[in-house]
């Protein structure tokens, strides 16, 4: 298996159609967890189905925006969705920057199961005493976990948490050492994230340009608003304070370009975990580098000539 990795705007979705279309027999498999969601396009920066190369794409487009996405569920559907395409004598390319959800799908990783119990009492406790009180006791129970969860991130403070009373164990023993279930070469793009900024907002203004208020005015019809994952997406809570009336379009793409950096550089910090991954930095100099100049430095890795 391939699977092409990185922060956002780093240029993924264009190396994983160029590497596709290179191998002849491969399809793509996606591993951003806002894509997951039907009708979220402009925002999440989904290809277009004219733009896919005729190349088949597989977990897009999933989920209604009042789903809750899930990790475990994520894993088990996207490996199926591996050993098809393997059946079919083709490979899979496993792109996108959501780190977990990467991890499911590639490594030797069990996720336990849930208590609807546990989970409400938790949340509860959150509505009742405020994240940070949750967060706190994440931080006594399992130092390890509460140093990769943000302080702010209450859904995976809660999961957390629900783990360690299910189990009694700590969460973080549920992540263990990088090991692959079967064989997979990572290529990851890592651009300075100071560099990446002025195409994050050609991009970001390009959303707005392209519809991204309509496309929210849409979403918000269906339960976009009450969504406990989808509402989080980068980019949609921005339209939706332009939509009533609290931000103007260019303060909303400010705060979408501050945030699209900070999430970057949360990416950015996941990945260099990774021992595995073959890095790849898509901006030298400034200068973006064409998905074929990217191909290209690849076929000259020792990995590239072997399995490209």
């Amino acid at each position: 298996m391939i699977a092409i990795v990185g922060p956002t705007a780093s240029g993924k979705s264009d190396l994983s159609l160029a590497v596709a279309e290179h191998l002849g027999e491969a399809e793509i498999i996606n591993a951003d967890a806002m894509q997951l969601y039907r009708g979220m396009d402009i925002g999440t920066a989904k290809l277009r189905p004219e733009e896919r190369c005729g190349i088949p794409h597989h977990q897009l487009d999933v989920l209604e925006v009042t789903q809750e996405a899930s990790v475990a569920s994520y894993q088990k559907y996207a490996r199926q969705d591996a050993k098809e395409i393997q059946a079919r004598g083709r490979r899979p390319i496993f792109v996108g920057g959501s780190g977990l959800y990467l991890r499911a799908a590639l490594d030797q990783i069990d996720f336990p199961g849930t208590d609807p119990a546990v989970r409400a009492a938790l949340e509860q406790e959150a509505e009742d005493l405020g994240a940070a009180a949750l967060y706190e006791r994440l931080s006594q129970q399992d130092p390890k976990a509460a140093q990769t969860i943000e302080a702010n991130n209450l859904r995976r403070v809660i999961r957390a948490l629900e783990v360690i009373t299910i189990t009694g164990q700590p969460f973080s023993a549920n992540l263990p050492d990088y090991t692959y279930h079967e064989p997979c070469w990572q290529i990851g793009l890592r651009p300075d994230p100071q560099l990446v900024a002025p195409f994050i907002d050609k991009r970001t203004r390009g959303m707005f340009a392209d519809g991204l208020l309509e496309e929210t005015e849409a979403l918000l019809k269906v339960g976009l608003a009450e969504a406990k994952t989808a509402s989080r997406a980068t980019g949609y809570p921005q339209a939706m304070a332009v939509i009533a009336g609290r931000l103007s379009v260019e303060e909303a793409i400010e705060e979408v370009n501050l945030a699209t950096l900070q999430l970057a550089k949360r990416q950015i910090k996941w990945f260099k975990r990774d021992p595995r991954i073959t890095w790849l930095d898509p901006l030298p100099e400034g200068k973006r580098l064409s998905p074929e100049e990217l191909l290209r430095r690849l076929l000259d890795t020792q990995d590239g000539k072997a399995l490209l």
